[in-house]
């Protein structure tokens, strides 16, 4: 199954032609208009030797040798100028280029599902974003233009060389032609290994980014060794792809220095022996070497190039293997954009599973009228943050239906819904940056009272006002400066400015102390009112007011009701309540 994904993301030269080199062949053409006028202004100094031994010293004549000398420095000019203009051109086009792709991965990742992110590191996301669509700059760069140059050089040179000499052209083509089925054998077998180099980084980085992010768990359980040992193991991996493929890579070389060495001792004979018996000039034979020079140096630096391409072309495959992953909006069946909702939601024989035949929610029904507030209650793993993450369209169900205010969750657009869709998490996640930022990030452009409101509400200005720069006070990277609490009345007043219509609270109270609580309780009770709201719930005195508690039991509802209700039935609800009561 993994050799048939790898083949069908294997990106093809017809392909990449019609995606990345056709829609910049302006840039290109210019670039091979200024390669080809520097490539024949590199011949005229082989051409001007000929001349300087045949005809200019010979006859003494010094008029001659002036206009030899100002031809090959005009000729020097155009190519160092031309040389310049190329790299110029196609260098900073192919860092666009570059800089376009990030772009166009990142916009594709960030909008594939969930599930697709519980399941990949974010250092390897981070990898296939800034790393693997680098070798794209050798398809428009200069490497393209130097292999294209390079032909036409060595196509140009090769007519010369039959010109001068057909007996020693002949026997320079032998190892030429060996060499070029060498590199085309071996640039065949480096691309899976230029491939497997990518996924190798990716893993390393991605183990990086966990422990960095992860130093404070590391530290306190003294596990530096451990993480020290397993980013040695990946490194030591990345470094044996690397020495595999440099050991292609400098066959190909040393073939070539060998073939090519052998075809240039031949010639010295060959070319000795025919200047001696007078079938050619010493000017021919000077000119041909400097031409055989000219056709040689691009075909040793095609092997380089290939390199290039071939880790271009490995780069490109796992690009396109990750733009080939469906976004999370894209089944086509998601046209309804919703108006203003009121906040009806109503769950109808909902199921849903991470893994095939394991159903973790089990065709469980319920509503949630517009308003109200509903309880999710029960052991840990029993199914309540899947049944949350349904009702956020985070998730969507394997069988049964999800309806808002009567619209099908999955036939309406993501974006008509979660903008009106608000969350507060039990481990919110807050950005690097300041406080402000922070509570602003679902309306930047919000008012400044707008932002008072929400942070008194949440009662934020009551540790803000101990920070010197108050609310653009830096928290460090994820809030890493900031107490749990200080932390979780931030995202609380990010969902207060956010003034969703549907709620989702994963114990939003869970990292604060008593006295704070006691703060932020009027304040959500503040923030629940006319609003759909979730709670999921682990202490169970924060939700003695819920309109409904749903009790979840291996992903399946084994009690429903108010809290007075629940303990009346002294069953499954009774039970977790006094347990905790007792504890």
């Amino acid at each position: 199954m993994a050799k048939n994904t790898k083949k069908e993301n294997r990106v093809t030269m017809s392909h990449v032609f019609k995606t990345i080199i056709w829609p910049r062949r302006k840039h290109l053409f210019l670039g091979l208009f200024l390669i080809v006028i520097s490539r024949l202004s590199g011949l005229v100094l082989p051409g001007a030797s000929k001349i300087l031994m045949d005809d200019v010293i010979p006859s003494n004549d010094l008029q001659m040798l002036k206009w030899l000398v100002i031809g090959v420095v005009a000729a020097i000019t155009i190519q160092s100028i031309t040389s310049y203009a190329l790299t110029q051109i196609l260098s900073v086009e192919a860092q666009h280029l570059i800089a376009k792709l990030r772009s166009k991965v990142q916009r594709h990742i960030i909008q594939l599902p969930i599930r697709f992110f519980d399941n990949t590191k974010t250092g390897e996301l981070v990898s296939r974003i800034m790393t693997d669509v680098e070798g794209v700059r050798n398809l428009v760069g200069t490497g393209f233009a130097q292999m294209i140059g390079g032909i036409l050089t060595a196509v140009i040179s090769l007519a010369l060389l039959i010109y001068i000499s057909p007996l020693m052209t002949v026997y320079v083509l032998v190892p030429v032609i060996i060499f070029g089925l060498i590199s085309l054998k071996a640039f065949g077998r480096i691309r899976p290994i230029f491939r497997e180099r990518g996924k190798i980084n990716a893993e390393v980085t991605g183990r990086l980014t966990e422990t960095l992010g992860g130093i404070r768990v590391i530290k306190g359980f003294n596990a530096e060794e451990q993480e020290i040992k397993s980013f040695e193991n990946g490194v030591e991996r990345l470094f044996l792809n690397v020495k595999t493929s440099l050991t292609a890579t400098s066959f190909v070389t040393s073939s070539a220095t060998f073939l090519l060495g052998l075809a240039s001792a031949g010639i010295m004979g060959i070319g000795g022996y025919m200047i001696m018996d007078e079938q050619m000039t010493f000017g021919d034979f000077l000119a041909f070497t400097l031409y055989l020079g000219f056709m040689i140096a691009p075909i040793v630096q095609m092997s380089n190039i290939g390199s290039q391409f071939t880790e271009a072309f490995a780069g490109l495959d796992r690009t396109e293997e990750i733009m080939n992953y469906p976004l999370e909006n894209s089944s086509g069946q998601r046209t309804i954009a919703l108006p203003k909702i009121v906040g009806n939601i109503n769950f109808d024989q909902v199921s849903f599973a991470y893994e095939e035949d394991k159903d973790v929610v089990k065709a469980i029904s319920f509503h949630a009228p517009a308003g109200s507030v509903t309880a999710l209650v029960g052991t840990s793993g029993s199914g309540k943050t899947t049944i949350a993450g349904l009702a956020a369209s985070f998730l969507n169900p394997a069988s049964g239906i999800i309806t808002v205010d009567g619209y099908d969750l999955q036939k309406v657009t993501l974006d008509s819904y979660r903008s009106q869709l608000g969350v507060v998490l039990q481990d919110d996640f807050l950005f690097e940056g300041t406080i402000k930022e922070n509570i602003l990030f679902p309306r930047p452009n919000a008012h400044e009272a707008e932002l008072m409101r929400a942070v008194k509400a949440a009662h934020v200005q009551e540790f803000t006002e101990r920070f010197e720069d108050g609310l653009d006070t830096l928290i460090g990277e994820r809030g890493v400066k900031l107490s749990g609490g200080q932390r979780q009345r931030i995202a609380i007043a990010r969902a207060i400015l956010a003034d969703p219509r549907i709620l989702v609270l994963d114990e939003a109270t869970s990292n604060l102390d008593t006295e704070s609580e006691s703060l932020i309780q009027a304040s959500l009770k503040e923030l629940m009112k006319g609003r759909t709201t979730f709670v999921i719930a682990h202490r169970l005195s924060t939700i003695r007011q819920a309109d409904q508690i749903l009790v979840i039991e291996k992903g399946e509802i084994v009690e429903q009701g108010k809290h007075d209700e629940l303990i009346a039935r002294e069953g499954r609800y009774y039970q977790l309540y006094t347990y905790q009561a007792r504890i």
